[in-house]
């Protein structure tokens, strides 16, 4: 069997090299005429950086390895625990008290070898936050406080990078593309949440519960969402609000606008 293959495909009809167990391993992608050699060897080539091992970053992390993003980069500070379980779908019983980071990339690499993956185990601050997103093409925010939130929407518009962005809790979700880094009239975070949350006033999972399934949804989607801009297909979803309720199987997708007035990508700043 010969080491490599040439596939004839991709949108522009690019033909491309691979393995032979890439082109088993890719197969089911390959056959999509949106993906094709030339979008399966931009994933491959691709960077990606997710901010979090929890319920969201481990699907999304997941999907993206699966799919043959060539680096994942994983930050995290905190440690595998019991509770995590339930929804942090890379961490496994007999990893309880590692750091999440390290147990993701456990994980992950087992999953597809083809995937090189860089566990940080430190919280993403003002200090490391450029250093880190400069590794990446995209930028998968998969943290679980508006602080953070707030941190990577304005450190991707300083350094020109996408932002794929979800939130859960209980049944529901929501799933956002801010372009605002590479798009100058696309809205971003701020100018759907301008004012950070007093502390305390906003649910958390600790103290108000989730579906575990609900998080492998969205973060399930965030990875598609990631991979559509990895290889140029599809409809973005920058511009647009996606808000899932599982309990009652709603699906509801709303515009959002650019705010001249806000305080990160306003026409005063």
């Amino acid at each position: 069997m010969p080491n490599s293959v040439h596939f004839s495909g991709g949108r522009e009809g690019i033909g491309m090299d691979f393995s032979s167990e890439q082109l088993q391993r890719y197969s089911r992608q390959l056959l999509l005429k949106e993906m094709g050699g030339q979008g399966q060897a931009r994933l491959l080539a691709s960077r990606v950086v997710v901010v979090g091992a929890g319920g969201l970053g481990s699907p999304a992390a997941y999907y993206l390895a699966a799919a043959g993003v060539g680096r994942l980069l994983v930050i995290d500070d905190d440690r595998v625990e019991l509770s995590n379980l339930q929804r942090q779908i890379l961490h496994t019983s007999d990893r309880v008290g590692e750091d999440k980071a390290q147990s993701a990339a456990t994980a992950l690499r087992a999953l597809n070898p083809d995937t090189e993956v860089i566990p940080i185990v430190s919280r993403l601050h003002a200090e490391n936050v450029q250093s880190i997103l400069a590794e990446g093409d995209v930028i998968v925010d998969g943290s679980d406080n508006f602080a953070t939130r707030y941190l990577l929407n304005e450190a991707c518009l300083q350094a020109g990078k996408v932002l794929v962005s979800a939130a859960v809790l209980g049944f529901e979700g929501q799933l956002s593309t801010f372009r605002h880094g590479v798009d100058g009239s696309a809205p971003c975070y701020r100018c759907l949440y301008p004012e950070l949350p007093q502390s305390g006033a906003q649910p958390t999972c600790r103290s108000a519960g989730i579906l575990g399934a609900v998080a492998g949804v969205l973060g399930a989607w965030q990875a598609a969402e990631t991979i559509k801009e990895i290889v140029g297909i599809g409809d973005s979803l920058a511009g647009s609000l996606l808000l899932l309720n599982l309990l009652h199987g709603q699906l509801l997708r709303i515009q959002i606008s650019k705010n001249p007035a806000c305080p990160v990508c306003g026409s005063n700043v």
